[in-house]
């Protein structure tokens, strides 16, 4: 089988976030796991690396941000038209690793994506872990995803969701997710996880903040995306020292995550 192969598929809902953040709700053609990505590409245009946000037995979530030529022509597209998938590729947040554990999930602004399949299975299995934290952070009101999500997650787990600066109408937390990490109950540190995920200086110093109260780099997983194209270790542009992140990663403990520096 040509790894290259790409395969439609149908778009069943489009749901707007932001006025460049939407999500597609994509028939599931593929077995997914938590935290891998597609190469997502429109004939003529190019191809894209996305993030699988959630899933079902019958939907695939892929959160897109509006930033180029390919994520333009994914813009124009409407329910019944379809998308080209390959994949998926990289590896996956392992959800059996954090059960009894005492976990914590930090996000910062669209790195809420690709951890949103773990904050959901723990949401609707809160048994299989001792204890979950969400602290998810958003520059403004207006920049926040998965509004709904976040009613539903309120009622089940701990959620901390803030954005950087007052604002007139927001009568939520207020601060950087950094601002929270410090204050993590510690009381059980053997037992406490932690999955990190963001922009490089917001995983940077929250890794630092996390370090200060005791938490080692082996309890820390991110989510490191960079460059990735070819998706199978071929083309080398996410290739960091000996590391190709598609296939090593995209998912990283912290201690080999921190050192992958572009």
């Amino acid at each position: 089988m040509n790894p290259y192969m790409t395969y439609p598929a149908k778009i069943k809902k489009i749901e707007k976030h932001t006025d460049i953040d939407y999500t597609f709700y994509i028939e599931k053609i593929f077995d997914v796991r938590e935290g891998q990505f597609f190469q997502v590409s429109i004939p003529k245009h190019g191809e894209a690396p996305i993030s699988i946000s959630t899933f079902d037995d019958e939907t695939i979530e892929l959160t897109i941000r509006r930033v180029g030529i390919v994520t333009d022509e994914i813009f124009n597209k409407t329910v019944g038209d379809y998308i080209y998938l390959r994949g998926p590729y990289g590896n996956y947040f392992d959800v059996e690793k954090y059960f009894g554990r005492d976990l914590v999930i930090i996000s910062g602004g669209t790195g809420l994506a690709p951890v949103k399949g773990v904050v959901k299975y723990f949401a609707e299995n809160r048994d299989k872990v001792n204890s979950i934290k969400l602290i998810s952070g958003f520059k403004s009101s207006k920049d926040i995803l998965f509004r709904d999500d976040f009613k539903d997650w309120e009622d089940k787990i701990d959620c901390i969701l803030t954005i950087d600066r007052e604002e007139e109408d927001w009568d939520g937390h207020v601060g950087f997710v950094t601002d929270y990490a410090k204050n993590l109950d510690t009381s059980n540190l053997d037992n406490l996880r932690v999955i990190m995920v963001g922009p490089p200086p917001m995983m940077k110093f929250t890794g630092i903040e996390l370090n200060k109260i005791g938490i080692e780099d082996e309890n820390i997983t991110v989510s490191f995306e960079r460059k990735m194209s070819c998706g199978i270790g071929k083309c080398g542009h996410c290739r960091i020292d000996e590391t190709y992140v598609c296939l090593e990663g995209p998912i990283f403990d912290y201690k080999q995550g921190k050192k992958l520096i572009d």
